[in-house]
């Protein structure tokens, strides 16, 4: 298995970076996130529709771009880069992964794949890979009602894809924005806002039930857990970039603070590190990309993996990047603050890593 990027991977990764650089500049990262538009929708446009990013793990023949979870990971690098926000995580990965595993959805993927409608899966965004299937809503066959807490970008969100408890086992069902309440919540992470899901009588009609909407929800689970370690990855890669540049910069005593030996030793363990973690997420990605192969079977215990090592990774690049730079790093003009909290929050989405070394070592024998 090939683990480098290809060149294709390669100009997709420029693409997205030139389109940030132009319509999310990071000089304005902290201005967006206290406004009270939670998302911009031209940025989403411009990347679902005009990059297509939307539609790049669908294949041709259902309406996407034919690509694979390897692209997405590259574009989720470079979302986490720049802490973008985008309902990116939502649709094109949650949604669009429970879609696709949902023989007869062709619709719904290719509207999701053309960008034209944005989905997201109502489960918090703390659910792991693995999990029992949720009961939090009741499906009486035609209306859903119950709570979902902490959902993440159904702000966003067209459609609403709900797991819901149904008359005759686990449904998936889909419900349509308007008919559901979204009620903030106040999140750690500013750019990736977080909601409760109220669904009082709301009308609902099933894309799977039984075996197919457990497959459906694990089958978007799984790929959230991979695909945001390609979004720690950039994370990360981006303190390490952003400090190395200031301590190139900063001047003390006539020196500059990066020739302190002390502090390079700091950002070489951060450089080893991350090496360590862009090969364990892209092993994930690759594996998930690998439906038909060996790697399809190998997906859950990288996924596990990826968590396990890049979760707690994001969270100490970013930490590092405040510290080295100092007095600036710590006020709330510095975008450095908005790379922690994304970092912290993302520690604890999809069951976080202490969960996921429990399920790496269930996954390969090991007695706990």
């Amino acid at each position: 298995m090939n683990l480098l990027y290809s060149d294709v991977e390669e100009q997709l990764r420029a693409s997205v970076r030139d389109l940030l650089a132009a319509r999310a500049p990071l000089s304005g990262a902290v201005a967006r996130a206290e406004s009270d538009r939670p998302y911009e929708p031209a940025l989403w446009t411009a990347l679902a529709r005009e990059l297509g990013v939307a539609g790049l793990a669908v294949p041709e023949s259902a309406g996407g771009h034919g690509g694979s979870w390897r692209e997405v990971a590259v574009v989720a690098e470079e979302l986490g880069r720049a802490v973008a926000a985008t309902p990116f995580l939502g649709s094109t990965v949650l949604a669009t992964a429970a879609a696709t595993a949902v023989p007869s959805a062709r619709e719904l993927v290719g509207a999701l794949a053309a960008g034209t409608s944005t989905a997201v899966l109502v489960v918090p965004l703390s659910t792991p890979p693995g999990s029992a299937f949720p009961g939090q809503v009741s499906f009486d066959g035609t209306h859903a009602t119950g709570q979902v807490r902490s959902a993440a970008d159904a702000a966003a969100a067209d459609l609403l894809l709900v797991p819901a408890a149904g008359p005759a086992g686990p449904v998936l069902l889909s419900v349509e924005a308007g008919a559901a309440r979204c009620e903030p919540v106040t999140s750690l992470d500013l750019t990736r806002p977080l909601s409760n899901v109220h669904l009082d009588a709301a009308a609902g009609s099933v894309v799977a039930e039984g075996d197919g909407a457990v497959r459906a929800l694990e089958a978007a689970l799984l790929a959230g857990a991979v695909v945001l370690a390609s979004e720690q990855v950039g994370l990360a890669e981006h303190g390490l970039d952003s400090t190395v540049a200031y301590l190139k910069e900063r001047y003390q005593f006539g020196r500059q603070i990066g020739s302190f030996q002390a502090l390079k030793h700091r950002c070489a363990d951060l450089w080893a590190n991350l090496a360590q973690a862009r090969a364990v997420a892209r092993y994930a990605a690759a594996c998930l990309a690998d439906g038909t192969a060996d790697g399809a079977a190998d997906a859950p215990v990288a996924a596990a993996l990826a968590q396990a090592y890049c979760s707690p990774l994001a969270v100490t690049a970013a930490e590092e990047c405040i510290q080295l730079h100092g007095g600036i790093g710590f006020t709330w003009e510095h975008p450095a603050h908005l790379y922690l909290k994304r970092a912290k929050a993302d520690s604890i989405a999809f069951g976080g890593a202490a969960r996921h070394h429990a399920r790496l070592g269930e996954l390969v024998g090991l007695p706990a």
